[in-house]
């Protein structure tokens, strides 16, 4: 039952080139730092990425990306990463944008959902990934549409991925988690939808510290806990009023 394991770097050893992952965080809170570490240095590439979004260029997904270890992306949102921008209009990334929280860990193989409805997502065509000549190389299939109390609705199949990279605020050594306020995004779905889940925390315990109703993920969900620098974290963006402007407030 004990599923803490010595590091990062034993934790990601079987990931093969070409496996999907299912990685968590919003932006850049809650995101398994530690983890994609670890698979920066294991070399493993041609890697299908499901995440909120890619990083920064010089973090997180971004550390896999700007290696071009990355093949594929599905995200909801990718506006913060130049080198993601220059990669997919060069042809060298293929990107599927999807709503977020389509993810598998239901166990229902697809769902209908008005998002996306009377849109080029219902109607297909879309760039996945274009050739170097700037022309579409493959592009987005038409999905299939049924109509429910008069209203539109695609058809969308839940998202499954072979591993799991997820960041949690505490774990015990069974792998029950508790994520920390916002970061408590999609650490957990995609813990649920993946085969193997790899879990960092920020303090590991013993199994009957958390109290029952503290846990967010179950233990059934993680294959494997390792310990990750708490203080290895970044603010996406940080606004801040200047002297002057605090001083005539």
């Amino acid at each position: 039952m004990d599923k803490v394991v010595a590091s990062a770097d034993h934790a990601v050893a079987d990931i093969p080139d070409g496996a999907t992952l299912a990685v968590g965080g919003f932006g850049l809170c809650g995101i398994p730092s530690t983890l994609i570490a670890a698979l920066v240095r294991s070399g493993a590439g041609g890697l299908q990425v499901v995440s909120n979004n890619c990083g920064v260029d010089d973090w997180g997904l971004g550390l896999l990306l700007g290696l071009g270890r990355i093949a594929r992306m599905t995200s909801s949102y990718v506006g913060e990463n130049k080198e993601f921008a220059r990669r997919y209009l060069a042809g060298e990334l293929e990107v599927e944008l999807t709503p977020q929280g389509t993810a598998g860990g239901a166990g229902i193989p697809a769902f209908f959902t008005p998002a996306g409805a009377g849109t080029q997502i219902e109607e297909g065509g879309l760039a996945w990934r274009y050739a170097a000549d700037g022309s579409v190389a493959v592009a987005s299939p038409p999905k299939e549409v049924r109509e429910f109390g008069g209203v539109r609705y695609l058809m969308e199949e839940a998202i499954t991925t072979d591993f799991a990279l997820v960041r949690a605020d505490v774990a015990d050594r069974h792998g029950n988690c508790a994520f920390h306020a916002a970061a408590r995004n999609f650490n957990p779905l995609c813990a649920a939808a993946a085969r193997t889940t790899l879990v960092e925390a920020e303090r590991i315990v013993e199994p009957g510290e958390l109290p029952p109703d503290a846990i967010h993920l179950p233990g059934v969900y993680v294959d494997r806990v390792v310990a990750a620098d708490p203080h290895d974290k970044r603010i996406e963006r940080r606004t801040v009023r200047s002297p002057r402007a605090q001083k005539e407030k």
